[in-house]
């Protein structure tokens, strides 16, 4: 039954679901939500996308099957684009994805978008995302990146999460829920740019795979693992592997607990 109503709903707009399920209750009780609910699994993702000038490429990877999930727009026109990618020599400032339906994975989402400069999540009001393994994979050329927005308090794998994003500078995570991840491989690897990190909000608890989590992240100089607890890690080889000797001395004075080996 659930299925059933389901179907029938994704195939009306956002705002008239929201009404829809608002003021009947009998609809709330086939689907089995209330509107709290509803706001958790049901309103749209946006996100707010910067290129660089003149280069082609995907700027996001969807996968595309028989249900329609996402609207693409440029430039704040209304217009809707039927395309991922950019063209060659093509000038687009500003690109509007709205990810409408159930999705739970963003694995690889933003994997070798080399045309990103900027990515800004607008609104993420969804709690239904359990993977995010490759998300931002060797984004060469994103300098800024917006997660402010971001819940990922049901996410299992983080990784290979920001790996490659070598023009990356900062990037602010203290919003990140890491309760639930188990998988933090490459996490960081290769955020060559990068200078400082702040993790002293991560839970990780639950991880036991951390192999190579901040491989040749050479340029930096501080890194906050105050909450850090490696009990259940089963693989921490190489997790500094490529950094500076002045940050691994650091670590291993501040941390005793994590080990550092190649």
């Amino acid at each position: 039954m659930f299925i059933f109503w389901k179907k029938i709903f994704d195939n009306i707009s956002i705002n008239k679901r929201l009404g829809i399920i608002q003021y009947n209750k009998k609809i709330q009780k086939k689907l089995g939500l209330s509107i709290n609910d509803y706001s958790q699994f049901y309103l749209p993702i946006e996100i707010e996308i910067k290129s660089t000038i003149n280069k082609y490429g995907k700027f996001i990877n969807i996968k595309k099957d028989n249900e329609k999930y996402y609207h693409i727009y440029f430039d704040g026109k209304s217009k809707e684009i039927k395309r991922d990618y950019l063209l060659k020599g093509e000038k687009v400032n500003k690109i509007k994805i709205i990810i409408e339906n159930q999705v739970k994975s963003f694995y690889k989402l933003f994997d070798n978008c080399s045309c990103v400069e900027s990515i800004n999540f607008k609104n993420f009001n969804r709690i239904d995302i359990i993977d995010m393994s490759g998300m931002f994979y060797n984004c060469s050329s994103l300098k800024e990146l917006n997660l402010s927005n971001f819940n990922t308090n049901n996410v299992t794998d983080m990784s290979w999460m920001f790996s490659g994003c070598s023009s990356l500078k900062e990037l602010n995570l203290s919003n990140f829920n890491t309760n639930n991840v188990k998988y933090m491989i490459c996490m960081f690897s290769g955020c060559s740019s990068l200078k400082e990190l702040n993790l002293s909000n991560f839970n990780t608890n639950n991880v036991y795979d951390m192999r190579e989590m901040f491989y040749n992240c050479s340029s930096l100089k501080e890194l906050n693992l105050s909450n850090f607890t490696t009990n259940n890690v089963k693989d921490m080889k190489g997790i500094f592997s490529g950094c500076s000797n002045e940050l691994k001395n650091k670590i291993q004075q501040q941390y005793k607990n994590i080990k550092i080996n190649e």
